[in-house]
C-alpha cells in the first residue's frame, strides 16, 4: 500500500477509535474556595456531599495549626461567611462532612426511648430536663464504641430542619444548653459523630481595615 494511502487509513482509524470511546467522567465536583470579599470578610464555598449529615469548618492562622473549630454546619449549606477578621493576617481554612447514628428526638421534660433508635450504636435514652436560666440538661446513654464526640441538634418552632447546636467529648453522657429566645418549646436529637475525609486547605490574607 502507499505511503500516502497508509496514512489516510491511520487516520481514519484513529478518529473511528475516538469516536467509540467510553465517554469521558463528568467534571469533578468544584473544590473547596475562599474569597476575599472585602478587606476584612472571608466567603468560602464547597460542594455537597449527600451522604453527609452536615459539616465541620475549621480555621487556623498558621498553615499547620492549631485549628479551630469555626462552625457546624446543617447539610444544606454549601457556604459560609467569616466576617470581620483581623486586618492584614493570614487565615488557613479546611472542610470536612460528619455522620453518624442519631438518637430519637426529645422536648423538654421528655425522654426518648433506646428501643425506637434506628440503629444500634445511636445514643440511647436522651432526655432533656430544665434547668434555672432558661437552660436545659441532657443526658444520654453512649452506645458507640468510637465515637469522635456527640453533636445536639435542634429543631427550633416553626422550622423544618435540625441543625447543630452544642459538641461534646468522646465518651461523654451529659451537657447543658442555654436556651436563646424563641428556643422554647424546640425538639432536639443527639449523633455519635465520625467525621469523613479533610479537604485541602486554602488560605486568604486580610487587607486594610
Amino acid at each position: 500500500m502507499p505511503t500516502a494511502a497508509r496514512t489516510a487509513l491511520a487516520a481514519l482509524l484513529t478518529a473511528t477509535l475516538v469516536g467509540c470511546a467510553t465517554p469521558s467522567p463528568p467534571p469533578a465536583a468544584p473544590a473547596f474556595t475562599a474569597t476575599l470579599t472585602s478587606p476584612t470578610n472571608v466567603v468560602l464555598h464547597w460542594p455537597a456531599d449527600p451522604a453527609a449529615a452536615g459539616y465541620l469548618l475549621e480555621y487556623a492562622n498558621a498553615a499547620d495549626g492549631p485549628w479551630t473549630a469555626l462552625q457546624y454546619l446543617p447539610p444544606g449549606r454549601t457556604s459560609y461567611t467569616h466576617p470581620d477578621l483581623i486586618p492584614e493576617t493570614p487565615f488557613y481554612y479546611r472542610i470536612r462532612s460528619f455522620a453518624g447514628p442519631v438518637s430519637p428526638t426529645v422536648t423538654a421534660g421528655r425522654a426518648s426511648r433506646s428501643g425506637t433508635a434506628a440503629q444500634q450504636s445511636a445514643p440511647a435514652d436522651l432526655a432533656a430536663t430544665p434547668a434555672p436560666g432558661q437552660n436545659l440538661h441532657f443526658s444520654w446513654t453512649d452506645r458507640s464504641p468510637d465515637e469522635a464526640g456527640f453533636l445536639l441538634e435542634i429543631r427550633r418552632p416553626g422550622t423544618p430542619d435540625f441543625v447543630p447546636v452544642e459538641v461534646t467529648d468522646p465518651n461523654a453522657t451529659h451537657c447543658a444548653l442555654s436556651l436563646l429566645p424563641g428556643e422554647q418549646g424546640s425538639a432536639f436529637r443527639l449523633r455519635a459523630l465520625s467525621y469523613g475525609p479533610l479537604s485541602p486547605v486554602v488560605e486568604r490574607t486580610t487587607g486594610k481595615d
